[in-house]
Parts: structure tokens; C-alpha cells; sequence
């Protein structure tokens, strides 16, 4: 046989944590342009913006995921956090500090459930889209911890004990909200399609209001990039309604 008749080689597995948000469809398409076979893994942990989740499933979709799997885990039995509890109420104003819509120890769940199924499948890459530049000042989306998580993988699996360590990509890292819009554009990603606020309503329009919707609204104004976010009102959250 011709050598270049032999099929080719196949793609190397990747898990994609995918939200249906801006910055996860973002990674999902830097993965499967750096030529990986995507899994993409939503999870449902009782957030009150579960319209990202029917979002995911449109991303998936779109952006070419081999599968797209959505796993189940209750946060809102432990609360704590206004994306978990009714109760307390999602900020629409910023404020020093974290806000209360951090979510405790979520990420530490969500690579680690990443971590199972990408042992399963006989990946050794996941990519999660956190990034610590125009972000809400979450703790675990700071490269110290993206770094302690892959430590911890090294020690934690039986694919990593016998010489098949995961690697964690978080290639926005470092990247202004802007420049996650201009590399998404390039890729072909719709983000008409994303959900990113954290009380949009069941057809996924956005409130306009909370840090998320700042925080993407901001970065396509910085890229130059009209917004296509839905939002509730006719008129734009900016205009003060």
C-alpha cells in the first residue's frame, strides 16, 4: 500500500466543558480548530439561567462536537450563591469584592466530573473557558488553580498513574473579553446563539443588568463587533431601562 493511501490517523479526544456562554463556545472552537474530536459536557447544577443549557445543545450543534452530554449534579441543595438560590437575589450593579453570584467549588466539580468521562473515553485533554482578565474575580478561574487541578489529575487517575497524564487547556486565560469576541469571530462561532446572562428568561434573553451581561456587552463594543445578544426589553439595557 501507498503510504499515502493509509488512512488517517485518528483525532485525539478532548472533553469541552461547554455552558452555552460567549467564552466556552469560544474554546470549543479553538478545540476542534486545533484539529481535536470534541465531547462536549454541560452540566445542569441547579442554576436559575438554565436557558444555557438548551444553548449548549445549539453550540454543540453548531461548532461540530462528536457528542454533547449534559450531567446532573445538585448545587442548590448546598446554595450559597445567587446563580443557586432564589433567595438571594442577582446583583445588577458591581460591588469590591467576589460577587455573590460565585458558586462554590463549581469549577472544582466541573473538571472533575470532565475528568471521569475524559478517562472513560481515553482522552488526555479538557478545555474549560475560564479567564482571569475581564472576568467576575472568581477564584477558581485563576491560573493558580487551573494549575493545581492539573496536579491534582496527575495523581487522582489510573490513566495518569500509568503514564497518561490530562492536560487542562484554558486557552482564554489571558485574553480581554474583546479578544475572545475577535478570536471567536474568526473561528465562525454565532454567539447570537449563546446565553451568557445570569437571569435570562426561559427563551434565553438576557437582563442587560448583571456582571455577565456588562462584561459581554463591554467586550463586542471593544472589538468593534455589533451585539447579538437578545435582550428582554426593546430598548438596550444601556439606554437605562
Amino acid at each position: 500500500m501507498n503510504p499515502a493511501d493509509s488512512p488517517a490517523p485518528p483525532a485525539p479526544r478532548a472533553v469541552v466543558l461547554l455552558s452555552g456562554g460567549l467564552d466556552s463556545a469560544t474554546v470549543l472552537a479553538i478545540a476542534r480548530h486545533a484539529g481535536y474530536a470534541c465531547h462536549a459536557l454541560s452540566v445542569a447544577y441547579g442554576q436559575r439561567h438554565a436557558a444555557e443549557l438548551a444553548a449548549a445543545a445549539r453550540v454543540a450543534a453548531a461548532l461540530g462536537a462528536v457528542e454533547h452530554r449534559v450531567m446532573h449534579v445538585d448545587l442548590a441543595g448546598i446554595g450559597g450563591s445567587a446563580l443557586t438560590d432564589a433567595a438571594i437575589a442577582v446583583p445588577e450593579e458591581s460591588a469590591p469584592g467576589i460577587p455573590v453570584t460565585y458558586v462554590p467549588a463549581r469549577n472544582t466539580l466541573l473538571l472533575a466530573l470532565a475528568l471521569g468521562w475524559a478517562e472513560v473515553l481515553g482522552s488526555r485533554d479538557i478545555f474549560i473557558g475560564v479567564n482571569a482578565v475581564d472576568y467576575s474575580g472568581y477564584p477558581d478561574c485563576r491560573p493558580e488553580f487551573v494549575q493545581a487541578f492539573e496536579g491534582l489529575a496527575r495523581l487522582a487517575t489510573r490513566a495518569a498513574v500509568e503514564g497518561r497524564p490530562t492536560r487542562i487547556h484554558a486557552p482564554l486565560q489571558h485574553l480581554s473579553k474583546a479578544a475572545i469576541v475577535a478570536e471567536g469571530r474568526r473561528l465562525g462561532v454565532d454567539y447570537g446563539i449563546t446565553v451568557s446572562c445570569y437571569q435570562a428568561d426561559e427563551a434565553g434573553r438576557a437582563c442587560g443588568r448583571c456582571d455577565a451581561c456588562r462584561l459581554r456587552r463591554a467586550g463586542f463594543a471593544a472589538a468593534g463587533v455589533a451585539d447579538p445578544t437578545r435582550y428582554r426589553y426593546d430598548a438596550h439595557p444601556s439606554a437605562g431601562r
